[in-house]
């Protein structure tokens, strides 16, 4: 009798560890040329998307660089309309500009720009005009002014600087949180008018600690979301930065499964040598979740290059694309908009582009 109920508990746990690691795979189209670029205007790595009120689509694209191909000011900030037609161009000659690294839209319709080349944040009123600035810039006359060094222990953050800032969002009360970075690893949060409040989080792999906190989402709850690429998994916290939980996603990767560039990588190695685990399968570069009462929440990965649809709680509901250049498939997924649960628009840096993704309910 033991032995039955002791067989039957191992089937159950088996059958629960499948049902965690599996997931059904969500039938999508892509819609072709979703946006419409006016002559002699092109999109580089587009590192951000985000969608306003209105529909209007915002583009953070690393194109129209001048000068040596280190240290070029790559960041540029476009508007579309519902329908795809191009309205302006945002910010043209920005001082802030270096090095876009996403774009987002906050529930006034202002516009936010996180730049990792510069250090900076900008919110832009509607209108397009500069409304807050957060972070400072090297000085161009100073002789030390130069790539970022990256000493290990890190130096300590500095109160309102950043160290190649990655994503902001909000809580429901109009508070700031910004994910700081590839150097600092932590999350500043402000008010509503700007103050500094606090940080939370330091370079690790324990629970609220970070390696690179590359994209920032909340929830109606006010709980922060944290993609923690390095570390291969999303960290959710309160509005004050007490860890909650964790999500790991482990979908099984086909044997067939390509990267969109580079090799495949070898996980148990880069495991083993302490290495951050940017290109694993279920690294999420991106976090973005729906409004609405029933929120989900999108996330993407370099390798196998999927997007993954999860519930808050973390569970995987589906999947869907792969890596590739063809429309449905997707090079290094940057930046996910997600206006609803079945409409998705993702920035793409290896293939410059934006696509408009119709999900099968």
């Amino acid at each position: 009798m033991r032995l039955n109920l002791l067989i039957g508990a191992l089937v159950l746990c088996s059958a629960t560890a499948l049902a965690q690691t599996s997931a059904p795979v969500i039938r999508f189209d892509s819609i072709p040329e979703p946006l419409k670029l006016p002559d002699n205007l092109y999109l580089g790595e587009v590192t951000g998307v985000a969608v306003n009120s209105k529909g209007h689509v915002f583009v953070l694209s690393r194109g129209n660089t001048t000068g040596p191909a280190y240290a070029a000011a790559a960041a540029q900030l476009l508007e579309f309309d519902r329908n795809g037609k191009y309205l302006r161009e945002i910010g043209h000659n920005l001082y802030a500009w270096s090095f876009g690294h996403s774009v987002r839209i906050d529930p006034h319709d202002n516009i936010w720009v996180t730049d990792k080349g510069s250090d900076m944040v900008i919110e832009f009123n509607p209108k397009g005009r500069v409304a807050m600035v957060f972070g400072r810039k090297q000085e161009a006359s100073d002789e030390d002014t130069g790539p970022l060094k990256h000493p290990k222990p890190p130096l300590p953050p500095e109160v309102g600087r950043f160290r190649q800032v990655t994503d902001v969002t909000w809580d429901p009360e109009g508070n700031i949180y910004i994910s700081d970075g590839y150097i600092n690893s932590r999350v500043a949060k402000a008010d509503r008018n700007g103050k500094w409040l606090k940080s939370f989080g330091e370079p690790g792999n324990k629970p609220g600690q970070f390696n690179t906190p590359h994209n920032i989402a909340a929830d109606a709850q006010g709980n922060i979301y944290v993609a923690d690429r390095g570390n291969r998994r999303i960290q959710v916290f309160d509005g004050d930065g007490n860890f909650k939980r964790e999500i790991r996603i482990d979908v099984p990767v086909a044997p067939d499964a390509a990267p969109a560039i580079g090799a495949v990588p070898d996980v148990a190695k880069l495991e083993a040598a302490g290495s951050p685990l940017t290109m694993a399968p279920g690294a999420p570069w991106t976090v973005c979740i729906t409004p609405g009462p029933h929120q989900v929440l999108y996330t993407s990965d370099a390798y196998p290059g999927r997007i993954y649809k999860l519930s808050l709680d973390g569970k995987v509901l589906g999947v869907l694309g792969e890596s590739g250049k063809q429309l449905k498939q997707f090079g290094w997924v940057h930046e996910i908009a997600c206006p609803s649960e079945n409409v998705l628009y993702v920035g793409e840096l290896l293939n410059w582009r934006v696509q408009k993704l119709m999900l099968h309910p």
